[in-house]
């Protein structure tokens, strides 16, 4: 049987780490088997000594695992970078974005904002702060519970317009991309995994996590909107 190695990441990887788990085992024999949740979700679980063998989310949240000791510190590696698009409901007027003053009227202008939980949120939130906007622009922000796209809200109506992660926009049907956000405002999330400290096979688990970040993964990673480190 197989040697199986388990781990867990949030939502915005699920796609292609679905995809590169077959294409690990079918080179290494080895099963990752994964599990993907909200990242606030992940983390939590990774806190509370869930016997993980490898956790994946943003930089920020496996630093903090490394520095509460529930992932090594020495089995850090960034392994993807994606980037933030902008989304309306299939056949609705789409708005120009194409530069940082024409999303800034058309944010303005939604009656409705989408915003996911995570790092990319917190960075969009930062944005309309840096605009002068937040304080204005507070009451029309609906945030999705974790694990829920903000695209499935823009899909259904309750979002006008929605920001989240490329990769989990593509798949959704009910949308109409507007692509990702223009220079001067882009925000690119990179997603790093580690080593559990729970983990009994470490170095099977670092192996994985190099193949994940190798040229090998690339052209994957491409087809689901995501850019390699």
């Amino acid at each position: 049987m197989a040697q199986t190695i388990r781990a867990i990441s949030s939502m915005a990887t699920r796609l292609l780490l679905a995809d590169l788990a077959r294409d690990y085992q079918a080179q290494s024999g080895l099963e990752l088997r994964l599990e993907s949740v909200g990242g606030v979700d992940a983390a939590r679980r990774v806190q509370a000594g869930e016997a993980f063998d490898a956790v994946l989310l943003a930089a920020d949240a496996i630093e903090r695992l490394i520095a509460s000791g529930h992932v090594r510190p020495d089995s850090r590696i960034d392994w993807v970078r994606s980037p933030v698009a902008l989304a309306v409901r299939a056949g609705a007027p789409q708005p120009d974005v194409g530069s940082e003053a024409a999303l800034r009227q058309a944010v303005q202008a939604a009656r409705s904002l989408g915003v996911s939980t995570g790092p990319s949120g917190t960075a969009l939130l930062e944005l309309f702060e840096r605009w002068g906007l937040l304080e204005a622009l507070r009451p029309r922000i609906i945030t999705p519970p974790p694990g829920v796209p903000v695209g499935s809200l823009v899909a259904s109506g309750e979002v006008e317009l929605g920001f989240q992660q490329l990769s989990e926009l593509l798949p959704l049907p009910g949308i109409a991309l507007l692509g990702t956000l223009p220079p001067g405002c882009a925000i690119e999330t990179v997603f790093s995994a580690g080593v559990c400290a729970t983990s009994a096979q470490p170095d099977a688990v670092r192996a994985c996590l190099q193949f994940l970040a190798s040229p090998a993964s690339a052209d994957c990673k491409r087809r689901h909107g995501m850019m390699p480190l």
